[in-house]
């Protein structure tokens, strides 16, 4: 099976192929050409995936600021969890 170049992935798919990608790395069956070459596609799906949230981030913030709501603040799990 071919694989997407990473860039076309949805968010959801770069996460499952990273999934993918730790649960072979940690069975340690791979030769280590394929382990690095599997780790470095992890490497720019994680890559990937970080610029992916921070637009989604930044344009939440900007629908946001345009509606006149609060500006987003950073989530913070003992305060979630105290409520």
């Amino acid at each position: 099976m071919a694989r997407k170049k990473i860039e076309n992935l949805s968010f959801e798919e770069s996460l499952n192929e990273l999934e993918a990608i730790v649960q072979n790395l940690e069975k340690g069956e791979l030769s280590l050409e394929d382990s690095m070459a599997l780790f470095e596609r992890g490497l720019n799906l994680s890559k990937v995936s970080q610029d992916k949230l921070k637009e989604a981030e930044q344009r939440i913030q900007i629908l946001m600021d345009e509606s006149g709501q609060q500006t987003l603040s950073d989530f913070n799990v003992k305060d979630s969890q105290s409520s």
